[in-house]
């Protein structure tokens, strides 16, 4: 599931919510999941923490997990997603941060993405090693987060169905 439409309407029909914090993307994660009308039943909100420190003082991801493993990595993308996913009380949290070009950042390459996606059952880091412009990069970070919401979605969704009764009595 990869669709902003697909994924709205199964958000909604779980009774699911998401949130989302960005920095290479700028804002086109947003975008995209909230192109589809009704998107406002699902989509709670989104930080841009473009800068080092809007991660830090507004998302509040820790400043010795900065120092210790730079923005551009996994650490950085698990606790953006975990944190977005805790201010704004959403059921999953979607993260991007890495390097768009057309410059190195902290040693690492143009096309270094990290996507961060925290759920119910714990939060996953894709990483991706992805080739082009800036425009090229973020739209393509844009699909992988949609399609690691979806798969995540997914999964929950085939955990739930397998799971038995809270109250076996009443189930």
């Amino acid at each position: 599931m990869t669709e902003p439409a697909a994924i709205i309407q199964g958000l909604t029909a779980a009774g699911a919510t998401v949130a989302t914090a960005e920095s290479l993307t700028g804002g086109r994660l947003a975008a995209r999941l909230t192109e589809t009308p009704g998107a406002s039943a699902a989509f709670v909100g989104g930080i841009v923490s473009y800068a080092t420190e809007v991660k830090t003082d507004v998302l509040g991801v820790p400043t010795g997990l900065v120092a210790e493993h730079g923005v551009v990595s996994e650490a950085c993308a698990r606790a953006m997603a975990e944190r977005v996913r805790d201010l704004l009380g959403t059921t999953y949290g979607l993260s991007t941060t890495g390097v768009a070009g057309p410059d190195t950042q902290e040693g690492h390459p143009v096309g270094t993405v990290y996507v961060g996606i925290a759920g119910p059952s714990g939060t996953e880091v894709r990483r991706l090693a992805l080739d082009g412009d800036r425009s090229v990069i973020q739209i393509a970070t844009v699909s992988d987060a949609l399609s690691a919401l979806g798969g995540m979605m997914e999964a929950e969704a085939r955990s739930s169905a397998g799971r038995a009764p809270e109250h076996p009595g009443l189930g």
